[in-house]
């Protein structure tokens, strides 16, 4: 994994493998590995593109093939660079090959990834979600690591090829150290995993839930910021966020929500990441309505779109209550894109989360969201009941109301969604469906 260096960034050569449909997305697909090398701390000084033919596969050996390899190694010598980057997940035994070729360390996309969101957290849960990570993604290729000490006999032990001397006994300490932490880590994990649990159980039923997803450096911390007057965090980096922000946001007519930010998606996402992270990204996938921000100026907007739909739909996520919010719209260069875009797409609203423009019809559709999932009721409630009177104006639309000597009657438009927690606020009063919507 790349160390953090103050003094000096690590110089990266970046590699990428294509054929077929990616060929053609070659450049682009590169842009965003130089955007992760720069994320972590490293400076991108060439790029090697391998193009496949439809009947070629990866070189066992080294992925690009000798000769390509060769050239790599030139690339690095005269670049003076100390890294190289593949775009493409790696075997071990790739790995230990080309380090050989190019004289210099050589990981892959997925492994950068980890860096990142190593370098990243911040929170303990988050710690402990990337450190499960990197250790799931490591166990497998110990062998790999440790075949320089598989090769040392160790004065004629017995045992097979690849089993005598050191390294083998190395590998097995590893694997049992390994299997404990990530033993441990999954149990820390699970505490964590309960209490927010618990947390989210006590949003979900009480107040109306939106969550923010979408590609990392779509914008969703700056349109968190924006509805929310949170200082939050945001930065034009990918991986800005990791931990889930949850904030208060006040729609019109007084109708209050929370707002929850969560860790932006990516192309090839290691499984893993997404694995221990599932818990995090559950808080968002429970909301009532889910806001899709989606970076409308990036070249490559449409497979970025197809990347969070598939992550989402890969965690179970029911796409109906998606509300796509093209961002960005100050930097769009084209404005047919646009509306290109507002074509495919079932539901959108056009915002720009710096300058502010489009975010009264981004807070008039979520509000109209809001209003369809109500359901009309009649409530009698006691006089007395001024908790659940305060409640019922704060996030229901209140129609009619009456006060007698010892009640108050109301005609309400109640989010589904609340209509438990407002029981269990005055169990003592009566509702009566008027009708749904």
């Amino acid at each position: 994994m790349i160390e953090k260096r103050q003094e000096v960034a690590e110089k990266a050569v970046l590699v990428g493998a294509y054929h077929g449909r990616d060929l053609a997305l070659a450049d682009v697909h590169l842009d965003e590995l130089e955007s992760l090398v720069s994320a972590a701390g490293g400076e991108s000084v060439a790029r090697l593109i391998q193009r496949f033919g439809d009947s070629r596969s990866a070189s066992p050996a080294t992925y690009i093939g000798s000769g390509k390899a060769e050239f790599l190694a030139e690339l690095v010598t005269g670049n003076e660079a100390n890294l190289v980057v593949f775009d493409n997940e790696l075997s071990p035994a790739q790995v230990r090959s080309l380090e050989k070729i190019v004289g210099c360390r050589v990981i892959d996309r997925s492994e950068l990834i980890l860096d990142i969101f190593a370098g990243r957290a911040r929170t303990r849960e988050a710690r402990v979600q990337v450190e499960l990570a990197q250790l799931e993604y490591t166990a497998p290729r110990l062998r790999g690591m440790w075949s320089h000490l598989e090769r040392q006999s160790g004065g004629g032990g017995a045992g097979g090829l690849g089993l005598r001397g050191p390294g083998e006994k190395q590998i097995e300490i590893d694997r049992r150290l390994i299997g404990k932490r990530i033993s441990r880590l999954k149990e820390e994990l699970a505490v964590i995993h309960k209490r927010r649990r618990r947390e989210v159980d006590a949003r979900v039923g009480k107040h109306y839930c939106v969550g923010l997803v979408g590609y990392t450096n779509a914008g969703k911390s700056t349109l968190l910021n924006q509805l929310t007057a949170a200082d939050t965090y945001s930065a034009d980096q990918l991986f800005a966020t990791l931990d889930t922000k949850t904030r208060r946001w006040r729609l019109p007519g007084g109708i209050e929500t929370m707002l929850s930010d969560t860790v932006g998606f990516v192309r090839s996402l290691p499984h893993q990441l997404v694995a221990s992270f599932r818990s995090t990204l559950q808080e968002a996938l429970e909301a009532d309505l889910l806001l899709h921000v989606i970076d409308a100026s990036h070249p490559q907007v449409s497979e970025q779109i197809d990347t969070v739909e598939e992550v989402l739909e890969d965690l179970g996520c029911d796409l109906s209550k998606l509300i796509c919010v093209l961002n960005k719209a100050d930097l769009v260069a084209d404005p047919d894109s646009i509306t290109v875009l507002r074509a495919r797409l079932p539901e959108t609203v056009v915002i720009s989360a710096v300058t502010g423009e489009g975010i009264e019809d981004l807070s008039d559709l979520v509000r109209t969201r809001y209003q369809d999932s109500c359901i009309t009721f009649q409530i009698i409630a006691p006089l007395d009941s001024g908790k659940l009177q305060a409640f019922a104006k704060a996030n229901c639309g209140v129609s009619e109301e009456s006060y007698s000597e010892d009640s108050w009657t109301a005609t309400l438009r109640v989010p589904e969604s609340l209509i438990a927690k407002m029981r269990s606020m005055c169990p003592e009063a009566s509702y009566e469906r008027i009708s749904a919507n």
